[in-house]
């Protein structure tokens, strides 16, 4: 299988948006995906989550409104709307897909996650 490619993170000011896409080369239905970010010495954490038919999103506290999650089924693309960014959201920010849907099903950690892209960075910056 291909792995998804994300795109769309750069550099950005204080309270500048950015919207980041996840193309994954695959029917997106049949997922549930996620948008992880990591810095440097930390673990990948969860940002974002929705469901394989997009009626159920999953967020971690932090973003606090301020991220959303969607998903165009015809194109197989994932997207991260980011709005009123901070610099402590700096990271490199990745998509994953797993089938996983039943008891087992954590949204936030990676070890579910069987299909991973290779980043792409955000940095929030004056």
């Amino acid at each position: 299988q291909v792995q998804p490619v994300e795109s769309g993170g750069g550099l950005v000011q204080p309270g500048g948006s950015l919207t980041l896409s996840c193309e994954a080369f695959r029917f997106t239905s049949d997922y549930h995906i996620a948008w992880f970010r990591q810095v440097p010495g930390k673990e990948r954490e969860g940002v974002a989550c929705i469901s394989s038919v997009g009626d159920f999103t999953w967020y971690d506290y932090s973003v606090g409104g301020r991220f959303t999650i969607s998903k165009d089924v015809a194109k197989n693309t994932t997207y991260l709307q980011m709005t009123n960014l901070r610099p402590e959201v700096t990271a490199v920010y990745y998509c994953a897909l797993t089938t996983i849907s039943d008891g087992s099903f954590i949204w936030d950690s990676a070890e579910i996650y069987d299909a991973w892209g290779q980043g792409t960075q955000v940095t929030v910056s004056s």
